[in-house]
């Protein structure tokens, strides 16, 4: 058994005060003892992911936290978190990947704004009336079969995300999240849309990937989903069926991708109207291209053959040396303009990250548009100031930096390339923990 000693955390962070240390990153160590930690009654952050924790009761003197993980760990109650229940600033819990049966001790932690707890046993989803603020859910991966009521208070939530789970139907359960802009329900056993889901207009992203819907009549509230950006239905019977992107498109004009693919790039490579002709156009278009780069190449060589019979071949070679190296030295200065550009390019974003760390962490969990990972993924670097953006975007936002969001104005036109730029960054979503499988946007 490993356990934790308070004399090693102080020396480690070079003080001799408990109430100097306000953030500790204890993720790693194979702990299965915290009760030291009472001690230090200024934490606001604590990453205690991944060790061999079975009891949280250690923490119940820690009143002043904000963000707690205990990511993978050997917990199957979370037994002592309800002693926190009186904590008015807690934002972030963690507790994915444990052995959890209950999710009954944190019905009472009312401050909390983002609750993960993918990858556990949980059966059954307990009424969450006193979470008002609650922002983000995360219970992919537990085999929960019914919503229910339990989240029928829940009028601020923008995020939630049961992938993976035993879920039937939704009927009315989501109709109180009038603020819901992000559902990931992939890997589920839905057959149907509720008529109640028109409630959710203000939804953005919806990830029903590999359900059983099979008709376009259980598909008709999409309608009302005007603010649309993101849909994906593949694994589902009714994905087979033809014209489905065409249809898609018609039913919903301001969506940008439809089954991971820009929906202009689709609606451009159709044949027939089948989505299947997409890559396949593509193929015999490249084939033509081969062709008459082959045809260009020997009607060259024959040009060449018949100037040296006439003497003029010598002539024509030197002409020839010269052009090339004239193409050579444009294409070194084209290099290096390029090399300039990228650095003033890379420069700038660096720039903007920077800028976007320094946001408080409020600010990022209250944004309806943060991804889920900038609220759930563990913070490893070491860093004491307590932010909820953590420093692990290049590991999981790599394509674009963290916290790419997609504003949409009322009132203004977009360029065709605003357009574009806007459903590459939908599309180069990256993987998300407590979320779906394949079929969800490349998770």
């Amino acid at each position: 058994m490993t356990r934790l000693s308070a004399k090693k955390i102080l020396q480690e962070n070079q003080t001799s005060e408990y109430s100097a240390i306000s953030a500790l990153s204890l993720n790693h160590k194979a702990l299965s003892d915290i009760s030291c930690l009472a001690d230090f009654k200024n934490l606001e952050r604590l990453d205690l992911s991944f060790n061999n924790l079975t009891s949280l009761q250690g923490l119940k003197l820690c009143v002043n936290l904000k963000w707690l993980s205990v990511l993978q760990n050997k917990l199957q109650t979370l037994d002592g978190i309800e002693d926190l229940s009186k904590l008015t600033k807690w934002v972030v819990l963690n507790a994915g990947k444990n052995k959890l049966r209950s999710m009954d001790e944190v019905s009472s932690l009312a401050s909390l704004r983002a609750l993960i707890l993918n990858d556990n046993e949980i059966g059954s989803i307990c009424r969450l009336d006193r979470m008002k603020d609650l922002n983000t859910l995360v219970l992919s991966r537990n085999p929960v079969r019914e919503i229910g009521e339990s989240l029928v208070k829940l009028k601020l939530i923008t995020k939630i995300s049961l992938s993976k789970c035993q879920i039937q139907s939704i009927d009315s359960s989501l109709k109180s999240c009038i603020e819901l802009k992000e559902l990931r329900l992939a890997h589920n056993d839905i057959k149907t849309l509720p008529a109640e889901l028109a409630n959710n207009t203000k939804l953005q992203n919806l990830d029903l990937g590999n359900n059983l819907i099979s008709s376009w009549s259980d598909l008709k509230v999409l309608r009302s989903l005007v603010n649309l950006k993101n849909l994906n239905l593949q694994g589902n019977p009714i994905a087979e069926k033809e014209k489905l992107a065409k249809k898609i498109k018609k039913m919903l004009p301001n969506l940008q991708i439809f089954n991971a693919r820009p929906t202009d790039k689709i609606t451009k490579y159709e044949k027939g109207d089948k989505v299947d002709d997409f890559p396949i156009n593509v193929a015999t278009e490249l084939e033509v291209k081969k062709k008459d780069k082959r045809d260009h190449g020997r009607a060259e060589k024959q040009k060449h053959d018949l100037l040296t019979e006439s003497g003029l071949g010598h002539l024509d070679m030197e002409k020839e040396s010269k052009k090339k190296k004239r193409k050579a030295n444009d294409d070194a200065n084209k290099k290096v303009s390029m090399h300039e550009d990228d650095h003033a390019m890379v420069e700038m974003k660096l720039n903007k990250k920077a800028k976007k760390v320094k946001q408080g962490e409020l600010s990022a969990i209250d944004d309806g548009e943060t991804p889920f990972m900038e609220l759930i993924a563990v913070d490893t670097a070491e860093n004491s100031k307590y932010s909820v953006e953590d420093s692990t975007d290049k590991a999981f936002q790599d394509s674009r930096s963290v916290g790419v969001s997609v504003s949409f104005g009322a009132n203004k036109k977009k360029t065709k390339s605003q357009s574009i730029k806007s459903s590459n960054q939908l599309l180069s979503l990256q993987p998300e923990v407590g979320l779906g499988g394949p079929s969800t946007w490349d998770d």
